[in-house]
């Protein structure tokens, strides 16, 4: 019988900045590329996403609310673990061990000292899984000088690298990133978080449509570009200008970072467009600044459902076709829950995750902590 020890599986888990829930995988690495078993997104419930938010967007909170967000939030893990295993009919002592991303609350790599903190307790979830549970995946890029972020470009480098074109992998979350695969294999991996992704799109949805999402981008593209709106946003914001490596959250750009931008008098699908015209300029500037220019660009993340803004993507980067990275084999939804998966197999096999070339962290190393499972899986 194949136990832990033997097995090639394992389960990402993947809570991502636009707080939408949590992406489980349950993915076999026996073979390459990888088979991708299981898959699954849970929301949060409105009250637990409702506190997520709240701690991070406002950086204060009571110690007690700390801590008991931290627990919940493992149990809550724990619990989307045993329910995805009991559906599927698939034995725990099969999994190797879990990878869990955790939930950014803060993340302040340029801060003095530098920082980031992702809470989802891994002691938990190992103990109520019955599962080895690898978390804390940033904290020692980030003692190491790096940013902590993104730590995808290692997994994207393994899974869509070509050696006879070079690619870009664009993750629009509620942040966006972007990973150069050059298919020089002596070349440097380069990547970086652009700004804002989803999460400007979905506050002013919520704030003026009642909805958490524009689905398929059908209301921002009823508005009209305001250019005196974004080029403030654009040019106001150092953020934008600022050279490699850089990363960012949610904590940062978020309603706080907005509304001052804004005047009464302006038409709300108007303001929408430009928010999709925002993460598209600033994702395609990422891209020209790029050291090879790319002929094939690859979307992943919630993003890929916004068609208005895959078209204005698409409309700046005349050059690259855009692409799901469906065409490549892994569905787009999950490839950063099927990343952690990939990095907590990294971490189980003494293996390093990071890349300095992307983090600028001095030295590539194994990230994380393994938190075993009580006796045997």
């Amino acid at each position: 019988m194949q136990d832990a020890s033997s097995s090639e599986i394992y389960i990402g888990l993947m809570s991502g900045t636009s707080l939408d829930g949590v992406d489980i995988a349950i993915v076999d690495f026996a073979q390459h590329p990888p088979r991708l078993i299981h898959n699954a997104t849970w929301p949060y419930e409105s009250d637990l996403k409702q506190r997520i938010h709240d701690i991070t967007i406002s950086a204060t909170t009571s110690l007690n609310n700390f801590c008991q967000l931290d627990v919940e939030l493992g149990l809550n893990y724990a619990d989307i673990v045993n329910r995805t295993l009991e559906s599927c009919d698939i034995a725990k002592h099969t999994i190797a061990a879990i990878g869990n991303h955790g939930q950014t609350i803060q993340h302040g790599p340029d801060a003095d000292p530098p920082f980031t903190l992702q809470i989802g307790d891994p002691n938990v979830i190992a103990a109520k899984t019955s599962i080895t549970c690898v978390g804390d995946f940033r904290r020692k890029d980030v003692a190491l000088g790096g940013q902590g972020a993104p730590l995808a470009p290692a997994f994207h480098q393994f899974l869509f690298a070509s050696d006879s074109i070079d690619r870009v992998i664009i993750n629009i979350g509620g942040i966006a990133n972007i990973t150069y695969l050059p298919a020089n294999a002596e070349a440097e991996v380069v990547g970086f978080d652009t700004g804002p992704g989803n999460t400007l799109l979905d506050f002013w949805s919520n704030k003026n449509q009642g909805v958490a999402y524009d689905d398929q981008g059908k209301w921002g593209e009823t508005g009209s570009v305001i250019f005196e709106l974004l080029d403030s946003m654009l040019n106001d914001e150092p953020y934008f200008q600022q050279l490699p490596p850089k990363s960012t959250g949610t904590e940062y750009f978020n309603s706080n970072w907005l509304l001052p931008y804004l005047r009464s008098e302006l038409s709300a699908a108007d303001v929408q467009a430009s928010l999709v015209d925002l993460t598209a300029e600033t994702i395609a500037g990422g891209i020209k600044a790029l050291p090879g220019s790319a002929a094939e660009c690859y979307i992943c993340g919630g993003g890929i459902h916004n068609r208005h803004l895959l078209r204005r993507l698409q409309e700046l980067l005349p050059g690259c076709q855009i692409n799901s990275t469906q065409d490549l084999g892994l569905d787009p939804d999950y490839v950063e829950a099927v990343a952690f998966a990939w990095l907590a197999r990294q971490t189980m096999n003494r293996q390093a995750g990071n890349l300095p070339s992307v983090t600028r962290a001095s030295s590539a190393t194994i990230l994380g902590g393994i938190y075993p499972a009580q006796g045997t899986n």
